[in-house]
């Protein structure tokens, strides 16, 4: 495909969550006479994620960035524009009860964590940050899960359980049938509070020292699609633009090449030292040529 203006309009299928960095693009203050972007009916992109990876159905499409990198290094025909519409410190998210005496990190080994998925992005950067900050064993912890991965035909290690009828993580917590748990949102609760005291405190250290931010959901493309430099540029400033009109707001949302690539070298480190890729990934296997000068 080359990179030539065609003078017919573009009309994709997308699926795009809402947030301050979107919304001029999902409102239509954006917009563009190349590219219509045509927005699936879903209300948590999350829920459609498996349908972004095992199905393709869509030709732009938020999704996690770890099940972005699982799916893409076992060929999954999607590529990365340089897009992180948030990042944030997973850390928060990691909690247990108030009451009895407050588990410690380093309390964590040979105890039983919830989580949604164990592959979920929140969840393998948290790991990440255990054993950095607070030289934690991943192999000493203990998973229930109540749902699989996005990807198809990655399986869980060995202390992993999954099953479906654990779906209430914080209930499973506050009944002391878990120790703790990785929750999205996070309730309004005392009885809950953070398994990390002071979690922003290892999360910038850990940022200093590695040169990279948690990204968490970014923005994918079709393969077939990632060749012309005139849509993808054009694609990317759709998204530029509407993170501009956020200002503040869009807090954690990055953009272009320069400002990802060394996230995303240590994200794919961090996939692969976590035993969920099949082989290393490298800038080259994520992104084209054309995705790579988008700055």
């Amino acid at each position: 495909m080359d990179g030539s203006v065609t003078a017919a309009v573009r009309s994709w299928h997308a699926l795009l969550g809402e947030y301050p960095g979107t919304r001029a693009l999902r409102d239509g203050r954006v917009e563009s006479a190349l590219l219509r972007l045509e927005f699936a009916d879903v209300a948590v992109p999350n829920k459609a994620f498996k349908r972004v990876v095992r199905d393709l159905e869509f030709d732009v499409a938020e999704l996690a960035l770890m099940t972005f990198l699982m799916a893409r290094a076992r060929g999954v025909p999607l590529r990365l524009l340089p897009i992180a519409l948030f990042s944030r410190n997973p850390l928060r998210y990691l909690v247990c009860r108030a009451d009895g005496g407050r588990l410690h990190p380093r309390g964590l080994a040979g105890r039983s964590i919830a989580a949604r998925s164990y592959t979920t992005t929140t969840a393998v950067w948290a790991r990440a940050l255990l054993v950095d900050q607070f030289d934690i064993d991943l192999d000493q912890l203990r998973w229930l899960t109540c749902e699989e991965g996005h990807v198809a035909g990655l399986s869980d290690p060995p202390n992993v359980q999954c099953d479906p009828g654990h779906a209430d993580l914080v209930g499973m917590l506050l009944d002391g049938v878990v120790d703790a748990a990785i929750v999205d949102p996070v309730p309004d609760d005392r009885r809950l509070t953070t398994v990390v005291p002071n979690p922003d405190a290892p999360w910038r250290a850990w940022q200093a020292r590695t040169g990279a931010r948690t990204i968490n959901h970014v923005v994918v493309v079709r393969e077939s699609l990632a060749g012309s430099t005139t849509h993808m540029r054009e694609l990317f400033r759709l998204f530029q633009d509407s993170q501009a009109l956020a200002g503040p707001a869009a807090n954690g949302a990055i953009s272009g090449f320069d400002g990802m690539a060394r996230s995303l070298e240590v994200a794919a480190a961090t996939a692969a030292a976590q035993h969920l890729l099949p082989h290393p990934l490298s800038i080259d296997d994520v992104m084209t040529g054309t995705l790579a000068s988008l700055t």
